[in-house]
């Protein structure tokens, strides 16, 4: 008699568990059976279970969305199960893992470095490749035998391509034993179970269609580094030398090996940064608002980056008064050329105690100097409004200034002295030069702008280097620091690739850097037979943009101070 109602229960959870992926069966028309009891008399008929198989089908539309969840689970605990593989790429050993992903991409992770993200392909699935250790006898015969580095750009392309085309195929054995096992425990019936991993391996097909076709080799010329590695972009090449050198994937990634090796070699410390002596290295900061760790931030990218300008788009200061003067004294230590421009937050008492500094170059009025291999020209904000009031003239005002700017860079062109870079605070200023300087830079609304204008001048705003400053434990949310590598060809003084250095605020310690190339390289024709370009020697490492203090920041798309 007990029994029964175990049995009524099991029934119920068994059939709301299968109901989504299960159609229900069709009662067929039977006579009851009369069971009998143990003393041998008829026994009552069993109650009819709530939810028995008898009741309505679920709907064919949510039928196929329980298929669709069995499938996308199944492959996915397949994948994890069994879908990843060790392979060794040149000296390295190496786990390469395919993962479910809403974005796709491709990311290399290089413990205890750091990552780099490769925006390589479009797809509902991403390429993991975790570089677990160096093989020490093949590490050691490379730094023996330098010669054959010459030849690990062959090597690391047959290395990948063979460890691809394994991982494709375990991943669709993962895909359909994960999807079968799992359609198996809950249809419970081996037709459906099939059925599952057959979609499970169609879908895998589909995404690997879609990556194929999204295919982006030119991604390793944008990459992104987290991490230590955020300090070292040269691990994957000078600017100049990838805009010159296009071969893209083979030598890219065999330069990345190869750098590597160095780096493990020499102790796990980061190289120090080898310049293109063709190329101008200029460091774009702005909106340092006050902040003293600014400063710390700037001279540990001046050193790790071997700037040779430093351009500050201004609101250096905060209330521009005399008694914040001693603020700018770091400025003389920086190791670099320091050019300056005044925003709004900025006086002319500012101005005048730079002036005095022999390593600073004040731009006003559509000044030019000759700086760091670069002519430079600028001018100072059109206002002064150091308690954020609205300015008398507003808009209007900077673009009048930025007329006589470009009035002025008309007169350095007819000059015979024309200019390389333009500077100013406010980015309405900046856009009334375009037309007459290749590149103008300026801050002011404390983020990002990259802009290429109508008549060709390409506009670069800069976020704040200070973290939008002292005021920054005033907003709900601490605002990343900001500056930015300008790399430009030495003969022709065009820029030819920048990074873009973002560091977390108050509070956190995050470090990423982010490489871009102007439209116009990236669609340049790659040269038949290009050359490698020499690789950086691995040195004790430099001080970090991840080891700077944290900084104090402000909101992350703040109303730009008027």
């Amino acid at each position: 008699m007990v029994r029964v109602p175990f049995r009524a229960a099991a029934d119920r959870v068994r059939h709301r568990l299968s109901r989504l992926a299960r159609p229900a069966s069709r009662p067929r028309a039977t006579a009851p059976k009369a069971p009998r009891a143990a003393g041998g008399g008829p026994k009552a008929p069993r109650t009819p279970v709530p939810g028995d198989l008898a009741a309505p089908a679920p709907s064919p539309w949510l039928r196929a969305l329980g298929m669709l969840a069995v499938v996308v689970l199944g492959a996915w605990l397949g994948l994890l199960a069994v879908g990843s593989i060790r392979t060794p790429v040149g000296p390295m050993d190496t786990n390469m893992t395919l993962r479910p992903s809403l974005t796709g991409g491709s990311k290399i992770n290089v413990a205890p470095l750091g990552a780099l993200e490769l925006d390589s392909h479009i797809a509902p699935l991403r390429l993991d490749v975790d570089v677990d250790r160096l093989d020490p006898e093949r590490s050691q015969a490379l730094v023996d035998q330098p010669e054959r580095f010459s030849g690990l750009q062959d090597e690391v392309t047959r290395d990948v391509a063979a460890g691809t085309g394994e991982l494709a195929v375990r991943s669709c054995v993962a895909v359909i034993s994960g999807a079968t096992a799992l359609g198996l425990v809950v249809y419970r019936r081996p037709r459906r179970a099939l059925a599952a991993g057959g979609l499970a391996l169609a879908l895998l097909a589909a995404s690997g269609v879609s990556a194929y076709a999204t295919w982006n080799p030119k991604s390793v010329l944008e990459p992104k580094f987290s991490g230590l590695l955020s300090s070292a972009p040269s691990l994957v090449g000078d600017a100049r030398s990838i805009v010159t050198e296009f071969d893209i994937y083979q030598q890219e990634l065999a330069r990345l090996v190869t750098n590597v090796t160095k780096l493990y070699d020499a102790t796990s410390t980061l190289p120090v940064y080898q310049p293109d002596p063709g190329t101008i290295r200029a460091l774009h900061v702005s909106d340092i608002h006050l902040n003293p760790a600014a400063w710390h931030i700037i001279a540990s990218l001046v050193e790790q980056y071997e700037i040779d300008v430093i351009i500050d788009s201004g609101d250096t200061m905060d209330h521009g008064s005399a008694a914040e003067n001693g603020f700018l004294d770091p400025i003389r230590d920086l190791g670099a050329p320091y050019v300056w421009v005044r925003g709004n937050h900025d006086s002319t008492v500012t101005q005048d105690y730079l002036e005095k500094f022999r390593n600073v170059r004040v731009l006003d009025d559509g000044k030019a100097v000759n700086v760091g291999g670069l002519r430079i020209a600028g001018t100072g904000d059109a206002s002064f409004t150091p308690d954020r009031t609205a300015p008398v003239g507003g808009k209007a005002a900077a673009r009048l200034e930025g007329a006589r700017l470009a009035s002025a860079l008309r007169d350095q062109e007819r000059a015979g002295t024309p200019v390389d870079i333009a500077v100013a605070h406010d980015p309405n200023t900046a856009r009334e030069t375009d037309g007459t300087v290749p590149l103008v830079l300026s801050g002011h609304l404390h983020r990002r702008i990259n802009e290429q204008l109508k008549l060709g001048t390409r506009l670069k705003v800069e976020g704040s280097t200070g973290g939008g400053g002292l005021r920054a434990v005033q907003n709900e949310k601490p605002e990343k620091v900001h500056a930015s590598v300008l790399y430009l060809d030495r003969s022709t003084r065009r820029l030819q690739a920048w990074d873009e250095i973002t560091l977390g605020g108050l509070g956190l310690t995050t470090a990423e850097v982010s490489r871009h190339l102007p439209e116009e390289n990236l669609k340049k024709d790659s040269p038949a037979s290009p050359s490698p370009s020499p690789s950086p020697s691995p040195s004790s490492a430099s001080s970090s943009p991840s080891s700077s203090p944290s900084p104090t920041g402000s909101g992350t798309r703040p109303t730009p101070s008027p």
